[in-house]
């Protein structure tokens, strides 16, 4: 799956509410992956890098708690948006649950309208280009809704794979992507490509962005990948 459809994990023991849940965020067009308890949502966000985590409180062995707290204290994951969902709508579970790291807490039961817009909220913040918000960058604008790149209010002409290069590159602008991430975030982790294709790609989105005059604004990490400024 490319970069214009984020992940969304899913942690739900019960079976019913796990596939309501699923297909609700399928049918707003997100690419849903499914764990039925603590252990196996570790390993899935270590696996699958979701770009968000809806995670129910409630789970025999690990709880919902304990996989926050530990997705939290990890830097790779630290920055992964989590909506935890529990049947506890007492003051003291919402302010615990938020201080384990949750970023939003949703009392079951919940409405499936209002958690939709709580994960385009929180995927707003996160990937922005994903849910349609326009970026900028120095004289860059990318809006994802109509595919059009400009640069000093000039068009630019990009191909999808370059479109889709530049809107990762620009909703974390600093951030050294690698190519292995670049071929997960944007090619999808379904399909074989050699990184080399990356490098191809890389250079297309140079001479792209550059098609008009500017210097070059994307940046080469010898050994580490690349980034955008």
């Amino acid at each position: 799956m490319s970069s214009d459809q984020p992940t969304v994990l899913v942690v739900e023991d019960e079976a019913a509410q796990r596939e309501i849940l699923s297909y609700n965020l399928e049918a707003e067009g997100f690419r849903v992956v499914r764990a039925e308890n603590g252990e196996e949502a570790l390993v899935m966000v270590s696996e699958e890098s979701p770009d968000i985590i809806v995670l129910d409180w409630m789970m025999p062995n690990v709880s919902g708690i304990e996989v926050c707290r530990q997705i939290k204290t990890r830097p790779d994951t630290r920055n992964v948006p989590i909506i935890m969902l529990s049947a506890r709508s007492e003051e003291v579970d919402r302010v615990r649950g938020l201080e384990t790291g949750a970023d939003d807490y949703v009392v079951k039961p919940y409405s499936v309208v209002e958690l939709m817009a709580r994960v385009r909220a929180q995927l707003r913040r996160t990937r922005p280009a994903a849910v349609g918000v326009q970026l900028d960058y120095e004289d860059i604008s990318l809006d994802p809704e109509t595919h059009r790149v400009t640069r000093s209010g000039q068009t630019l002409k990009l191909g999808p794979t370059e479109f889709r290069l530049l809107s990762t590159f620009m909703e974390k602008p600093g951030r050294v992507w690698s190519r292995d991430q670049l071929l997960d975030r944007v090619w999808g982790r379904d399909i074989y490509v050699d990184t080399r294709t990356v490098d191809v790609h890389i250079g297309r989105l140079r001479k792209a962005l550059c098609q008009h005059g500017g210097g070059d604004p994307l940046r080469t990490v010898r050994g580490a990948g690349y980034a955008l400024g």
